[in-house]
């Protein structure tokens, strides 16, 4: 990126990153999502990094939080409660290591070891401690000033209101076989004197959705996130709002400097210095001292270490009853951590090693449009490539005109993207305060860029379509959902193996597939014999397809799995499908006027009559449906899945509910009686919670299937 161009990019984004972070720090309020906020700063430390010479004192990465809030008491912090910059990747962390290494000697870096504590989503405190008492508790505020919520924090019973006299400490030293220098740490300092600690104030998961299903019932706004929940609880004026919250605690710092030296013997990292060398001994004190630790923190040997326990820390996220977003990475010898200092308002010597957010700022380069199996035109945004949820998107859809007006969208716009589940990612927001003047509007054309027929857009629609039923795009998006997964799922046969078929003329319609043989594409360029042989096998193995299969195949207008299950169930069969009247079809459940006309005026079509005969002719059997019910423990019962299942395929989930006699639906409505969430849930959950609709997890759903 130009120099020039680079600047004003980075003045943008601070002005941005400013904005969010004051609704996020001093309100207690969002209008993005944290993971879209990580990535604008992210790239604006990046883009710092790259151009030293921009970095000014008023930059976001130069800072910590928000002013702190008038209702309460200002506290001045002994030291400044300080951030972290954030990765997040492998390589990220390779190049944080690579930057703190060049500070140090040979020997020093020799001696870096880590240790990691998960990065909980909750609000960072410091406690003071007098004479063995609490005497103050504060929140991190401006890093400088916080605010004094002592009595907020006292309510709080993971935090001790007086530290463990040197006796109980000693008994604990005695049952966790601690290091000597923290055996000759407690031996030598002096309770009596002033002793700061810092924390985390988090609440549970259960807590959280417990608190916003009050404020639901009561009308009032819900919280965005457990993090400003705590915010808010701990800022309440009467300590009896903070205390009916049930607030937990860690602790992860002791900053009290007691001064005492060690000889080399003594010292974890072979260095004289400190009594504490490590700061996982610091860990070890604060539990010997009476406060809640986290159990999960670790020490990492290397890098590679740390990796790991990054991703079993993502493996276990669900499980975790409070939310967490990352694990805190710290060189653990505290002498190097003092010699690497701080830049800006940031520990050179630590970082928040972040999981994948599940949104991510980037640019629209271009809008494409992707003309589908029925016409229908999607304009498809192409972005700089980014990270969301742990992959790299490089593609987002826009749905249809009336959703790129409503964005607001232009290329060359930066943009939220975001993902869930297995579902293509969207565009979320468009950040209009970050425009330069150079985007671009964007207009479905009005003609079909394949064929060039006209486009239209029916009375009442919100997609425009391509006029012409034979337009070649159509017919190669018709072949891909012929060969789905919820329709013929012919294994080894995937939309490449298509287009080359129908390149070669081997193929026009579907049916084609079934009258291949092994020879006529033997002669194809990388088909062996035994790939060959394969794919024809793979073809012929599915010439018998049960009913609501076959109907979804068919690829009509607004069929999808369980529309054609709704229908395979009331008509039983092909042929009384084939005769129904709009009126018989609008008797079929969640069936309406435009689905029913839509199924009527398919099979009035010679084309499509033609097409069943010769599916006919090819071989092709169709199973007629015999749902047995087992029982009728689910009969009336509507289920919505949401999000990724992990010991049972969606299918297979489908299957056993309607063998208990319950029903499937893809929209959430106030007639769903379950909701099943699994990984990374979409809109659907959110929209449950709204409706009060039962959330079930897979677990459960498994038990109520059993």
């Amino acid at each position: 990126m130009p120099k020039q161009e680079a600047k004003q990019r980075i003045e943008k984004l601070k002005k941005v990153i400013n904005h969010h972070r004051y609704l996020y720090h001093v309100l207690d309020r969002q209008e993005i999502s944290d993971s879209a906020l990580d990535s604008l700063k992210k790239e604006l430390f990046d883009l710092e990094q790259e151009f030293p010479e921009f970095i000014t004192k008023d930059s976001p990465t130069q800072r910590v939080g928000g002013k702190p809030l008038e209702k309460f008491e200002k506290v001045k912090h002994p030291k400044p409660m300080l951030s972290f910059n954030d990765a997040f990747s492998e390589e990220d962390m390779e190049d944080w290591l690579e930057r703190i290494s060049k500070l140090l000697t040979e020997n020093e870096r020799s001696l870096i070891n880590f240790y990691c504590e998960l990065k909980i989503d909750g609000l960072a405190i410091e406690l003071t401690y007098e004479n063995e008492i609490l005497k103050a508790g504060s929140t991190r505020g401006d890093g400088i000033i916080g605010e004094n919520v002592t009595q907020n924090l006292r309510t709080i019973e993971a935090i001790p209101l007086r530290l463990r006299e040197k006796k109980g400490v000693i008994t604990v030293l005695e049952k966790e076989k601690l290091t000597p220098n923290v055996i000759k740490f407690l031996e030598k300092y002096n309770l009596k004197e002033p002793v700061v600690i810092r924390g985390e104030v988090f609440i549970a998961k259960k807590g959280f959705e417990k608190i916003n299903k009050e404020q639901q019932k009561a009308n009032i706004p819900i919280y965005a996130n457990p993090r400003n929940l705590a915010a808010g609880s701990i800022r309440q004026l009467d300590p009896k709002i903070t205390a009916s919250r049930h607030l937990d605690s860690f602790a992860y710092d002791l900053i009290t400097d007691f001064g005492e030296e060690i000889p080399r013997s003594f010292s974890a990292t072979g260095m004289a210095g400190k009594a504490l060398a490590t700061h996982e001994e610091k860990h070890k004190i604060l539990k010997a001292l009476g406060f809640k630790t986290n159990p999960h923190n670790k020490y990492c040997h290397n890098l590679p270490d740390v990796f790991e326990f990054h991703k079993y820390c993502q493996k276990i996220r669900e499980k975790i009853p409070y939310e967490i977003d990352g694990i805190v990475v710290i060189v653990n010898s505290e002498k190097i951590f003092e010699k690497l200092g701080i830049v800006g308002k940031t520990p050179r010597g630590a970082i928040a090693f972040k999981f994948p957010g599940r949104q991510a700022t980037t640019i629209i380069e271009d809008v494409k449009i992707q003309v589908g199996r029925t016409g229908a035109l999607t304009p498809v945004a192409y972005l700089k490539p980014v990270q969301v949820g742990g992959v790299t998107i490089s593609r987002a859809t826009l749905h249809n005109e009336d959703e790129v007006k409503r964005l607001g969208a232009k290329i060359g716009d930066t943009v939220i993207v975001g993902r869930a589940g297995d579902v293509i990612p969207d565009i979320i927001k468009v950040l209009p305060e970050l425009r330069t003047g150079k985007e671009k509007n964007f207009k479905i054309p009005t003609n079909c860029p394949v064929c060039g027929s006209k486009v239209i857009k029916p009375a009442g629609e919100v997609v425009s379509r391509c006029s012409n039923p034979n337009c070649f795009a159509k017919k190669r998006e018709y072949f891909y959902h012929f060969i789905s997964k919820g329709a013929f799922n012919i294994e080894g046969l995937g939309p490449k193996i298509v287009d080359r078929l129908m390149d070669e003329g081997l193929i026009s319609d579907p049916a084609d597939l079934f009258g291949l043989e092994e020879g006529d594409i033997l002669p194809l360029e990388r088909f062996a014999e035994k790939s060959a042989k394969n794919l024809i096998s793979a073809i012929q193995a599915r010439k018998t397809i049960t009913l609501p299969k076959f109907i979804y195949a068919l690829g009509i207008r607004n069929i999808g799995e369980e529309t054609a299950q709704a229908l395979s169930e009331y008509f039983g069969g092909l042929e009384k499908l084939k005769t129904a009247t709009i009126q018989d079809l609008q008797e079929v459940k969640d069936i309406g006027p435009v689905v029913a006309e839509s199924i009527y005026n398919w099979f009035r079509q010679k084309r499509n009559i033609k097409f069943l005969e010769k599916l006919k002719q090819a071989g092709v059997r169709i199973k007629n449906l015999e749902l047995r019910i087992k029982n009728k423990k689910l009969v009336g019962k509507t289920f919505v899945f949401t999000g990724g299942l992990e010991t049972i395929t969606r299918g297979k989930a489908k299957e056993k509910i309607r063998r208990a006699g319950g029903e499937i639906s893809e929209s959430v409505s106030k007639n769903t009686a379950f909701v099943i969430v699994g990984k990374e849930p979409g809109l659907k959950y959110q929209k449950a919670k709204e409706l009060k609709i039962k959330i079930i997890n897979e677990k459960e759903l498994l038990e109520l299937i059993k």
